[in-house]
């Protein structure tokens, strides 16, 4: 998965990017940057700066960078990181500092939009006598049963994924808990970490796994040949206790996240349409694209993750 994704000719670093694939909350709507950066904003009020860092983990070709610098309040001096494997795009705003890692110390919003999904994991099954076993595959997609789990990636089962029968399969998240603590880490003292992904919490974990492909808008097989995405939905509740000193932690939906920075779906009144009829089609259809962000089947039904760095905001 870690070479398919990002070795060399890995499908994160091909030149079309992930938006050339599968659309994000980011492509479906300009509203999501908007909310993002008022989610930014009350984080700076909170450190007490008008200077905050913006930290884009995962930022694919920086558009949800540019939503946000474009969005942000007058008076909101950002200092913008892009965290990203892939090089630099083309014509991207000067503001912003692309780089491989999260900036240690920096104060401010973090923010990993559908990153933890693409974090490498090894898939594990339950053989015929319970015994859960490592999934190995290769290039051609062709999969069979290895060595048994053992040392911290059986704990990490036992704790958080037990398999029950023959057949169930988990993703082992102990890189992705590893990944979340190190990014939230990295940042100075009261500063709000935010992860979004797909997401399921125990004890309703899926008996046989979530991996799945993803190439040119379409799910296909997940076969590692770094022609297409190679995605499994996140535990977010082992990332979250992968960070036990968190000042504050909130599990949350997409869709509770949204409607508390004011993206709700609510249709503008009929009213609007004879006083200010292009008024009224502007508001109707930003209506609907919040109605797609915040729907419960969909980008709705994402988790979001938020949790606070401990230590003084004004430190």
């Amino acid at each position: 998965m870690e070479r398919a994704l990002y070795g060399p000719g890995g499908f994160f670093l091909r030149p079309e990017g992930p938006a050339g694939h599968f659309r994000t909350s980011v492509h479906a709507s300009p509203l999501f940057a908007g909310a993002v950066a008022r989610l930014l904003a009350r984080v700076a009020d909170e450190l007490g700066t008008d200077e905050p860092a913006f930290v884009d983990v995962g930022a694919g070709r920086g558009e949800l960078l540019t939503g946000v610098l474009a969005a942000a309040p007058a008076g909101l001096r950002i200092r913008a990181y892009g965290v990203e494997r892939a090089a630099r795009p083309a014509g991207l705003d000067p503001r912003i500092t692309w780089t491989d890692r999260v900036p240690a110390g920096a104060r401010g919003l973090l923010f990993a939009n559908e990153w933890l999904d693409n974090v490498p994991v090894d898939v594990a099954e339950a053989d015929e006598d319970g015994t859960a076993r490592y999934v190995e595959v290769d290039a051609a997609g062709t999969e069979r049963l290895g060595a048994p789990v053992t040392g911290a990636d059986a704990d990490w089962l036992a704790r958080w994924w037990p398999l029950r029968g023959p057949g169930e399969r988990a993703e082992i998240g102990r890189s992705r808990d590893e990944a979340w603590a190190a990014a939230v880490g990295a940042l100075g003292p009261g500063s709000t970490a935010v992860a979004v992904d797909y997401a399921h919490l125990a004890p309703a974990r899926p008996p046989f796994g979530t991996l799945t492909g993803f190439r040119e808008g379409r799910e296909v097989p997940p076969v590692p040949d770094g022609s297409r995405d190679l995605t499994a939905h996140v535990a977010l509740d082992a990332c979250a206790a992968a960070v036990p000193d968190a000042a504050a932690t909130r599990l949350l939906t997409q869709r509770e996240a949204l409607h508390e920075l004011g993206v709700t779906g609510t249709r503008p009144p009929l009213a609007l349409a004879g006083a200010d009829p292009a008024g009224y089609v502007r508001a109707l259809a930003a209506a609907g694209e919040a109605a797609e962000l915040t729907a419960p089947g969909g980008f709705g039904g994402f988790r979001w993750l938020v949790q606070r760095v401990p230590g003084p905001a004004g430190a």
